[in-house]
């Protein structure tokens, strides 16, 4: 795991600390469609069906997606046991959060 991908997992573990996170795919879409969300995650493990969907959704809302890492790395980020989706609901949170994605 390189520098950029654990800064990644470190900042959702923090947004989660702070409660600027919706996790799992009911929250995360709730998020998105009641304009929330700031930034999507969706685990690469997930269905193909999952991702399009959030794909589909996001880009209607206009709000940045990633498909990133896996459904345990995304869960132990944030505390919790697997997590195929979740939501950074912090602008600031979220916008460093893709930074370091793009790396």
């Amino acid at each position: 795991m390189n520098l950029a991908q654990n800064r990644v997992l470190s900042m959702i573990g923090l947004a989660q600390k702070a409660g600027k996170t919706a996790s799992g795919e009911f929250a995360t879409e709730h998020a998105v469609k009641s304009g929330k969300a700031a930034l999507v995650i969706v685990s690469e493990e997930s269905s193909d069906n999952t991702k399009k969907k959030f794909q589909n959704m996001c880009d209607y809302y206009e709000v940045p997606v990633y498909f990133y890492g896996g459904k345990e790395e995304l869960g132990h980020a944030m505390g919790k046991e697997f997590r195929a989706s979740l939501a950074i609901l912090d602008e600031g949170l979220a916008k460093s959060i893709e930074k370091n994605l793009k790396l």
